[in-house]
């Protein structure tokens, strides 16, 4: 069995402005970066494998919460939101209404233009999952994003992304979930408090 702590990037500029981010690399933000600081990982998770996201403000989240520099994991993308990215999803529903209601009522199928869905999302990380399960690490932590959280949930929960989520996700929390030998994410725990950072 494998397991994995997930956190999530620190605030940036984008999420500030309720922006979709996607693949653009955007960094966190002075405020991310000072909240940030505050915390630490748990300790039973202090020497776990660090992977993070290609993108800067998973790189930079997983930096400042352990002291080292993250291994890049591709798997741990943000999804893809295409031509919608750096847009507002009020801007977006005033533009598109009836149209974006509909496409949000498909759930795993929702899809934003020339973009990935969230069924694309779990895809890719069912793949990397069970690439894992013939690794010898077992003990990993993961820093990503939301949307891939939300896949996992999604994977765990066997939650079709219809109606409400199974968790609401805090900012500064980690996630755990487990990899059986047959590849298959389950939930352990969900929203864990980070350590306090007593260094300064």
């Amino acid at each position: 069995m494998i397991e994995i702590f997930v956190v999530r990037h620190a605030v940036t500029d984008w999420n500030t402005e309720r922006r979709f981010q996607g693949h653009s690399d955007i960094p966190i933000n002075g405020a991310g970066r000072s909240e940030l600081a505050k915390y630490r990982l748990p300790s039973s998770w202090e020497s776990a494998l660090l992977l993070a996201s290609p993108l800067i403000r998973a790189r930079e989240t997983a930096q400042i919460l352990s002291g080292r520099e993250p291994e890049i994991e591709p798997a741990l993308m943000e999804m893809n939101w295409g031509l919608w990215e750096g847009k507002k999803y009020t801007d977006l529903k005033a533009e598109l209404g009836e149209i974006l209601t509909k496409n949000e009522d498909r759930g795993l199928d929702f899809r934003p233009e020339q973009g990935e869905s969230p069924r694309d999302v779990c895809d890719r990380l069912q793949l990397w999952f069970e690439a894992l399960v013939n690794q010898k690490q077992k003990r990993i932590v993961a820093v990503t994003h939301k949307g891939i959280i939300r896949a996992m949930m999604a994977l765990a929960f066997d939650w079709e992304m219809m109606g409400k989520a199974p968790v609401k996700l805090q900012r500064y929390a980690g996630h755990h979930f487990s990899i059986s030998q047959d590849g298959q994410l389950r939930n352990i725990a969900m929203n864990l408090v980070l350590k306090e950072n007593l260094s300064d």
